[in-house]
């Protein structure tokens, strides 16, 4: 029988009600508000400052919730389960008409979203193909093309709840839709681990 086998995959790890509801309510009504920060990509998107977790109790437990999940994904980049910590924090205010464009976040090794509010179907994250690295210089695209994980140049986040979690590595390129919905607020953040050794050779991380 014929195999396909997936050779170094990127992976993503999405994992639903990480944040229980009194929690998202209670990040969603203090710090909606505080989200004044313009973004040079829409005029309909805000963001607060760039926070510690020690900066809010909310924070505190949020991130309280999130490590062990950063463990488990780190293993998966890594080999190893090794310590995390929640470098910085920030809340995320997508209005009707608002996107959010073409990105990475630099400094860091996992980054994560954590859905606060109802997403519209037309505006989930989604995910793209690195425009360098070694593909075919020549394309096969037209109408009649059948996407598939290894041709695809995007990959839409599955459909979220308020409370669920994605993480993905840092350096993966990620946008959102212009919003079709009700105002999107959500809880994004960047991670290091706490050390990385390769062959003896230690490197540890701060927060």
């Amino acid at each position: 029988m014929d195999e396909i086998f997936g050779l170094f995959p990127t992976p993503l790890m999405r994992a639903p009600a990480v944040l229980g509801v009194p929690l998202v309510d209670g990040l969603v009504q203090h710090f909606a508000a505080r989200a004044k920060q313009d973004n040079n990509s829409s005029s309909r998107l805000s963001h607060t400052e760039m926070l510690k977790p020690g900066d809010s109790p909310l924070f505190v437990e949020a991130a309280r919730l999130i490590t062990p999940k950063l463990v488990d994904f780190g293993a998966q980049l890594f080999g190893e389960r090794i310590g995390w910590s929640l470098k910085e924090m920030w809340v995320n205010v997508l209005d009707p008409g608002g996107h959010q464009a073409m990105h990475n976040h630099a400094n860091s090794f996992i980054s994560g979203v954590v859905y606060l509010t109802p997403t519209h179907p037309g505006s989930q994250t989604v995910f793209m193909r690195s425009p360098g690295g070694s593909d075919f210089l020549f394309r096969n695209d037209h109408v009649a093309v059948q996407p598939t994980p290894y041709s695809a140049d995007k990959w839409i986040s599955p459909a979220p709840v308020p409370g669920d979690l994605i993480l993905f590595p840092s350096y993966l390129l990620h946008a959102v839709p212009p919003n079709q919905g009700q105002r999107r607020i959500s809880l994004s953040f960047n991670a290091i681990p706490t050390r990385l050794d390769s062959w003896g050779y230690s490197i540890g991380f701060s927060g």
